[in-house]
């Protein structure tokens, strides 16, 4: 009782220790007893001189105790009456022994909990629970164990300072006490913090002991030692499961998922049930049902269903197919009822429709037509593009054939089959300059760089290369230099006759002479090369052209079919030929074939290049246009038949996102056609507009004779060329008329 005497004058004096005060001043305590801690680290498991300290230390605080307790004797003993008679000894009676025991047995146990339980029974209940109520638990009695009064931080220092074993102590949060801990103890956690075991006689590195006797029993299966492979892992098991795994991602093998019970079902089965296959995996088709008895079948129907006399000599006077089959009586009893004479004959017929009528399952969709169609953006976000004609430029006297644009807009360049090349003022429509030819002109083209303006112009057999006149003096001087007809160097021979740069004297410019018809004249995007196109010219079909050198060459010994246009690559050293049906792209660098475009077409009529290079049009006489994307596919990305007749020609724009067709049925078609940088993304065509305004011309045939032929003129829209910079579209018919369509 004496312990629990002691326990209880502490919670009343509150002696003990705040645990707030106690943590916020620990550091500064260690500090005070750092020389022990650097002690207990460097001399391991030697408590000696530290117990000898200890004893001095006890004896002095059990001199100074003395001295307290012989001055406030007194007082305690007041204060343990009053306390011996506040817990009740006297009534508790066995209870109160039992309390003190257990008192006694808390006060000499120490901080192990193996040898002692602790007087908090509240098992793993959260101490927050506990926070606002002035006790923290319950002891095995169920009684209340109060919390012991919180000490300010003054106090708790002064504390702390007074007893030299406070660094040995750890306040238990659980049981609301401070634990002092033993030698033992401090050896433990010294080892611990060493990388050392817990227990100093535990041998972790003790001789291994055999505990299997050997003698006598002779020798295992095998004496060979364990092979390699039985501590990696096997290839084979690798090589498995790769193959699993690669089958699990492509969806070969399909784990079976559980089936999903239906949250409806019908109470009495499905008479209709169709999801049933027969055995040859076919799905079964059920019969369909005969139909039920109602009450008109009655024996003894309503009278409402009986008809009259006068109903049934109606039914006489109308067609078989329509007269009710079967006529309700009434019978007093179902004896009285006859047999339904037609009974054997339906259920014949009945038994051979079955038999004979296949039943087929006819699945029908219900889906929306707009729904099929794609989602395009509306013309006017598409804006701006070419809807009205502005400017018409009249003075050609024949169909006009091709037309071109200088690349600063500000001219243009037309060929009739009048036997005349017009230079045309863009803005007022004005006709500066007129070539009289001498002969049918079939294709124009304008250098594309704008620092030599230099035209060529296909007519008959020969190519002409013209200053236009456009520039300043400068510019003039430098055309004059460069159309001056340099002296050959080499002698033409009777077998490989070449291509004459001569002077053209009517006309001050340089005519390059075929043995062939020229279609076609293409430039190159920087202004020094353009090809000339002889669809008869057969070896000799297409011929490359240098300006700066005057040299021609033949890229190509054999041309597999007739060519009907030539385009260079805007950026990269490509050439684009294209023969009746089919598109081949050449790589000039490597002089071999890069690429082979399959069209599907009739035959390709046209064919025009987008600026990036990337993406090409096609323009065929099956009034079909397609679209490639090379990047995709050698095959037509889209097809695309919009127009009624032949197509004759096609134009990107360099700047914007459109491109054109016209053909023979006087109609030009206007499309918004983007390209897009992400590779990922196809290109977004729209049909924007349908320009008019042409007249039907007549169509001249094709003259030939023995060594070349004449291609025919088209009677309704020839060619279009887009402005370089602005969204417009010049367009050139078989009525002589060139007309500027602007937005």
């Amino acid at each position: 009782m004496a312990a629990s005497d002691d326990d209880a004058l502490q919670v009343l004096s509150g002696d003990d220790q705040d645990d707030g005060a106690y943590s916020s001043d620990f550091e500064e305590e260690e500090a005070d007893s750092g020389e022990e801690e650097a002690d207990l680290d460097e001399e391991e498991g030697d408590f000696d001189d530290e117990d000898e300290e200890d004893e001095d230390s006890d004896e002095e605080d059990g001199a100074a105790d003395g001295n307290v307790e012989a001055n406030d004797s007194a007082n305690h003993e007041e204060i343990r009456e009053a306390l011996l008679d506040y817990i009740g000894n006297g009534n508790a009676g066995a209870d109160g022994d039992e309390e003190s025991d257990d008192r006694e047995a808390a006060d000499e146990s120490d901080s192990s909990e193996d040898e002692a339980p602790p007087r908090n029974t509240v098992g793993e209940i959260p101490l927050e629970f506990y926070k606002d109520e002035e006790h923290i638990g319950y002891d095995r009695a169920g009684r209340k164990l109060k919390k012991q009064a919180r000490k300010d931080q003054l106090d708790s220092f002064l504390d702390r300072s007074d007893d030299p074993k406070d660094w040995h102590k750890v306040y238990d949060e659980y049981n609301d006490e401070y634990v002092e801990l033993t030698k033992e103890e401090m050896g433990m956690i010294s080892r611990i913090r060493q990388g050392k075991l817990p227990h100093a006689e535990v041998d972790a590195y003790q001789p291994y002991v055999d505990w299997f006797d050997w003698d006598g029993k002779g020798h295992p299966l095998s004496n060979a030692p364990e092979p390699k492979r039985r501590f990696i892992p096997s290839k084979w098991e690798a090589k498995k499961v790769v193959k699993l795994v690669r089958a699990l991602r492509k969806g070969w093998i399909k784990l079976d998922k559980p089936k999903e019970k239906p949250r409806f079902y019908l109470m009495w089965g499905d008479d209709l049930k169709v999801n049933e296959k027969t055995a040859n995996g076919l799905a079964y088709i059920p019969a369909p049902k005969a139909k039920l008895p109602g009450h008109e079948e009655s024996y003894n129907p309503p009278v409402e269903y009986i008809p009259s006399e006068e109903e049934i000599n109606s039914y006489q006077l109308m067609y078989e197919e329509d007269r009710p089959k079967f006529i309700p009586k009434k019978f007093d009893s179902l004896r009285h009822v006859p047999a339904y004479a037609e009974f054997i004959k339906e259920i014949f017929e009945r038994c051979l429709d079955l038999y004979l009528c296949p039943r087929t399952r006819k699945k029908r969709l219900n889906i929306d037509p707009d729904s099929l169609l794609p989602k395009l953006p509306k013309p006017k976000d598409l804006q701006p593009y070419p809807t009205t004609c502005f400017l018409e430029y009249k003075g050609h006297t024949g169909a006009v054939s091709s037309i071109s644009a200088d690349p600063t807009g500000e001219w243009l360049l037309s060929g009739s089959r009048d036997g005349t090349v017009r230079v045309w003022e863009v803005q007022t429509g004005r006709c500066k300059k007129v070539w009289d030819m001498g002969g049918s002109v079939f294709c124009v083209a304008w250098n594309p760089n704008p620092a030599l303006p230099v035209v060529a112009i296909a007519v008959s057999n020969d190519v002409v290369l013209l200053d236009p006149e456009v520039g300043d003096e400068e510019v003039q001087l430098n055309i004059a230099k460069l159309l001056a007809v340099q002296p050959s160097t080499s002698e033409p021979t009777e077998n490989t006759p070449l291509i004459g740069w001569k002077r053209h004297d009517k006309l001050r410019g340089i005519q390059l002479s075929h043995q062939q018809n020229v279609v076609r004249v293409s430039w190159h995007n920087k202004g020094d090369y353009f090809v000339s196109v002889s669809p008869d010219g057969n070896n000799r079909a297409v011929l490359v052209h240098q300006l700066s050198k005057q040299q021609s060459q033949n890229p190509f010994r054999k041309h597999h079919g007739r060519v009907a246009d030539v385009l260079f690559h805007p950026a990269r050293p490509f050439m684009f030929v294209a023969t009746k049906m089919h598109v081949r792209v050449y790589n000039l660098a490597k002089q071999e074939l890069s690429k082979k475009l399959i069209t599907g077409l009739q035959e390709i009529s046209s064919m025009a290049l987008h600026s990036g290079g990337d993406n090409l049009i096609l323009g065929s006489k099956g009034a079909k246009l397609c679209w490639f994307d090379m990047d995709l596919s050698v095959k037509p990305y889209k097809t695309i038949k919009n127009h009624k007749e032949d197509i004759n020609a096609v134009a990107f724009h360099k700047s914007y996102p459109l491109f054109a067709s016209c053909s023979d049925d006087l109609s030009t078609h206007v499309f918004h056609g983007m390209v897009y940088s992400d590779l990922m993304q196809n290109p977004l065509i729209v049909p924007l507009k349908i320009l008019h305004g042409h007249q039907k011309g007549e169509r001249s045939p094709s003259g030939s004779s023995m060594l070349q032929s004449y291609p025919a003129t088209s009677p309704g829209v020839s060619d279009i060329k887009f402005h370089p910079t602005q969204p417009w579209l010049f367009t050139a018919g078989a009525d002589s008329v060139i007309k500027l369509f602007c937005n």
